[in-house]
Formats: structure tokens, C-alpha cells, sequence
């Protein structure tokens, strides 16, 4: 499976931005997949999460009623919504694909990364 994120960008505190994430190759290999992001000095960190079945979405408090996870089947697209951003949400944002049939957090779990867009959140 290989992921291409993209989407990101600067924007100004309570701004938005979409990412995307298109999947390609093996696919059917994949079940739930993932928003991660990174900030500098700091683990990387779950922010969103699909089953490309539908359902299974899950959210940390840290960006729940801001960020919306969807996916288009048809484009093997998955999609990050990012509303009311704030500085604290800057980071370079991955998507990523996971075996697993639920909801998982850990990074450990997922077994295809895509390379990361930065998204930049000015005060």
C-alpha cells in the first residue's frame, strides 16, 4: 500500500484545512487508517482514525468536535477536515494504513505510512 498525503499548508488561528490522503496499490490489505501528527520535539500523536468499511471513528479530546475523519472509497481518498486550528495544531501530519479490524491509536499498529504534510498555524 503506498499513502500520498497532502493538503497542508499556513493558515491563521481559526482557520481550516483539508488533507488528503490517496491510497494506491494492495489496498484490500488495509482496514482503519490514520491521521498522525508530529510537532517538533515531541511523540507523534493520533488525531483521527476511519475502517474504510465506515464507522470506527475515533478522536482524542485534544482536536474532537474540530477534526472530521472521512473517506471516499470510490478514490481510495481518505480525508482530514481541520476546523478552528489553532497554534498548538502545528505539526507535519501523516496518514497512515493499518491491518486492524478496530479503532487503534498506536503507531506501532499501523504497517504503511504516507510521507507527511506540514501544517503551519500562525497566532
Amino acid at each position: 500500500v503506498q499513502l500520498q498525503a497532502s493538503g497542508g499548508g499556513s493558515v491563521q488561528a481559526g482557520g481550516s484545512l483539508r488533507l488528503s490522503c490517496a491510497a494506491s496499490g494492495r489496498t484490500f490489505s488495509s482496514n482503519y487508517m490514520g491521521w498522525f501528527r508530529q510537532a517538533p520535539g515531541k511523540e507523534r500523536e493520533f488525531v483521527a482514525g476511519i475502517l474504510w468499511s465506515g464507522g470506527g471513528q475515533y478522536y482524542p479530546g485534544s482536536v474532537w468536535g474540530r477534526f472530521t475523519i472521512s473517506r471516499d472509497n470510490a478514490k481510495n481518498t481518505v480525508y482530514l477536515q481541520m476546523n478552528s486550528l489553532q497554534p498548538e495544531d502545528t505539526a507535519v501530519y501523516y496518514c497512515a494504513a493499518s491491518k486492524a479490524l478496530i479503532t487503534t491509536t498506536v503507531a506501532s499498529d499501523y504497517d504503511w505510512w504516507g510521507q507527511g504534510t506540514q501544517v503551519t498555524v500562525s497566532s
